[in-house]
């Protein structure tokens, strides 16, 4: 189901200021995702094994930094999680400037 938002903004560079800043924050969310990635890639090469199976199999105990590396881990793993779910939904957004 679709839901139209409607905006009224004064002109039409004002609108092209809001379209930018969309742009700009969805560039933002992309950074942060290849980010994200590369802090699990440092976890899943040091324990040789992917983020899904940590999140399922493993527990603090399993990691040699306990609890606060569990943590960081799982941390970093429901951060993507969001980051990718929030640029998804924005990516989604049709806009018309006329």
């Amino acid at each position: 189901m679709s839901v139209e938002l409607v905006l009224e903004i004064k002109n039409r560079e004002s609108a092209r200021s809001v379209v930018n800043a969309l742009d700009a924050y969805k560039s933002k969310l992309r950074a942060s995702i290849q980010r994200t990635r590369r802090n699990l890639k440092v976890f899943e090469q040091r324990y040789g094994v992917t983020t899904a199976f940590f999140l399922h199999e493993m527990v603090a105990e399993d990691l040699a930094g306990g609890d606060l590396e569990y943590v960081e881990w799982a941390g970093e793993a429901g951060l993507l999680d969001g980051l990718e779910t929030e640029l998804k939904e924005l990516e989604d957004v049709r806009y018309q400037v006329p």
